[in-house]
C-alpha cells in the first residue's frame, strides 16, 4: 500500500467506527433484503500500510421480520478475490470514502478454511472425531486461533491462515522439532489453510512474572530463554526473513497517532529517535531468531521452558531483537493489568542488565522502544473499558527506554 494510501488511513478508522459505518453495514445487507438494526464495534485491526478491518456484533431483520444478531466484518485492505462468494463491496453514503468489502463471519476472503473450523459439525468431518471448537483468536483477513477440544477432554488448536502460508507455518514447526526445540507438534496441514497443532505444555511465563521472582530465580529464567533461543537451528536462516517490530516503528507511530492523535508528534517523534539510534549501533550478527519473543509465546514448567508457540515469523535476524521484544512487552504490562504484575519492576531490571551482556545496550534499548511503539495503538478497548491510560502509558514507556539509550550513547561520546 502507498504513503499516499497510508495517509488515509486515519480516515478510515474513523469511518469503520464512527456512525457512518451505519451506511456501510446498511449497504451490505440490503442485496438480502435485511435491514440493520442496530449494531456496536466488537474489535478494530489497523496494520499500517495494510488497510483496517473492523468486526461489529449487529441485529439484523429478514424480509419475513424475523431478528438475529450477526457477527459482521468490514475491510478496507485490498484483497486477493474480491469477488469471493459472500463478500459485498460498498461505498459509504454522506461523501467520499475508501472502498469496503463486508461480509458475515466466517465469510473471510482471505481464510477460506475459517467456516470449517468455526463449525464444529464441519471440523468434526474433517478431523474424524465429535469435537467442540472455541475461537480464541481472530484477525480479520489474516488468521484465526480456534481450540478443538475432543470426547476425552484432550485439546488441539487450529490456525487458519492463507492458504499460500499454511505450509510454510507448518514446516517451521517441523523445523524446530527436528532440531529439538519444544514447539507444538503439526497434527495436519490441509492445503486450505487449515493447521492443526498439538497443545503446548506448560503455563505462560506472564504467570511466573506476575508471581514475582528473586534476583537469582529470575536469572536461571533468563539463561533458560536465552537457551531456547541459542537451540533455534541453523535451517532458519534459510527462511524469509521478517522485519523486527522496531523496523517498522513509522507504520507503528502511525497507528499510535490514529488511537492518540493528540499524541501524534511524541510517536514520531519516538519513531525517529529509534531509526537514529539502530542506524549508529551494531545489530550484532545474523542468527536465528522467533520474531516474535515474548511471554505470551512462552510455556514455562518450572524454570524451564517446556513450549515455543507462533513461530510464524522464524528466520534469520538479531538476537538483540528477540531480547527487545521480550523485555518491551514485559514493561508494559504492569500498564495493562497493575493489580496482576506486583513484583514485575525488579525482574525487569534484572533481566535488562543479564540481556545487556548480550548485545549492545544502545542497540537494546532503543529497540525496545520500538517494540512498545508498536502495542500503543494495541490498548484501544472496543468494550467500554478504560484504555486510554494504558494506551498513554505504553508511549511513555517507549519515551523512557528511548531516553535510557540516549543517555548511554551521550556517555560513550563523552569518553
Amino acid at each position: 500500500m502507498s504513503s499516499t494510501q497510508t495517509a488515509h488511513e486515519p480516515e478510515e478508522v474513523a469511518l469503520l467506527t464512527g456512525p457512518r459505518a451505519a451506511s456501510v453495514l446498511a449497504g451490505a445487507l440490503a442485496p438480502a433484503g435485511q435491514q440493520l438494526l442496530s449494531w456496536e464495534v466488537h474489535s478494530v485491526h489497523h496494520r499500517p500500510g495494510a488497510g483496517v478491518s473492523v468486526g461489529y456484533t449487529a441485529v439484523v431483520a429478514a424480509p419475513t421480520g424475523a431478528r438475529s444478531t450477526e457477527y459482521l466484518c468490514a475491510t478496507t485492505a485490498r484483497l486477493s478475490n474480491p469477488q469471493a462468494a459472500g463478500l459485498t463491496r460498498v461505498s459509504p453514503r454522506g461523501g467520499d470514502g475508501p472502498v469496503v468489502h463486508v461480509w458475515r463471519h466466517p465469510a473471510d476472503p482471505e481464510l477460506p478454511a475459517l467456516a470449517v473450523a468455526c463449525t464444529p459439525s464441519l471440523l468434526s468431518q474433517r478431523l474424524g472425531a465429535l469435537i467442540k471448537a472455541t475461537m480464541v483468536a481472530y484477525r480479520p483477513t489474516r488468521r484465526a486461533v480456534v481450540r478443538v477440544t475432543y470426547p476425552d477432554s484432550s485439546t488441539a488448536y487450529a490456525k487458519v491462515l492463507r492458504p499460500g502460508q499454511s505450509a510454510a507455518f507448518a514446516e517451521r514447526h517441523r523445523m524446530l522439532r527436528t532440531a529439538g526445540v519444544p514447539a507444538p507438534d503439526v497434527l495436519r496441514d490441509d492445503p486450505d489453510g487449515l493447521v492443526l497443532l498439538s497443545t503446548g505444555r506448560g503455563m505462560a511465563l506472564s504467570g511466573l512474572l506476575s508471581r514475582g521472582m528473586d534476583e537469582s530465580r529470575a536469572a536461571r529464567v533468563f539463561t533458560s530463554l536465552t537457551t531456547l533461543l541459542d537451540a533455534l537451528p541453523a535451517s532458519a536462516l534459510q527462511l524469509t526473513p521478517h522485519p523486527a517490530w522496531s523496523e517498522r516503528d513509522r507504520h507503528y507511530a502511525h497507528a499510535a497517532s490514529t488511537v492518540l492523535p493528540e499524541h501524534a508528534l511524541r510517536a514520531r517523534a519516538v519513531a525517529e529517535g529509534v531509526e537514529q539510534l539502530m542506524a549508529a549501533c551494531d545489530p550484532g550478527p545474523v542468527v536465528p531468531v522467533h520474531g516474535d519473543f515474548y511471554e505470551a509465546n512462552v510455556l514455562m514448567e518450572g524454570e524451564g521452558v517446556a513450549s515455543l508457540l507462533d513461530v510464524d515469523s522464524l528466520g534469520p535476524g538479531h538476537r538483540v531483537d528477540d531480547l527487545a521484544c521480550l523485555l518491551g512487552h514485559v514493561s508494559v504490562l504492569d500498564h495493562l493489568a497493575p493489580s496482576s504484575y506486583p513484583h514485575l519492576r525488579p525482574v525487569l531490571e534484572a533481566w535488562t542488565r543479564l540481556a545487556e551482556k548480550q548485545v549492545d545496550p544502545v542497540s537494546l534499548r532503543a529497540r525496545c522502544a520500538g517494540v512498545v511503539l508498536s502495542l500503543v495503538a494495541g490498548a484501544r478497548r472496543e468494550d467500554g473499558g478504560p484504555w486510554r491510560p494504558d494506551a498513554e502509558g505504553r508511549l511513555a514507556r517507549a519515551e523512557t527506554w528511548l531516553a535510557q539509550a540516549r543517555e548511554i550513547q551521550a556517555r560513550r561520546g563523552a569518553h
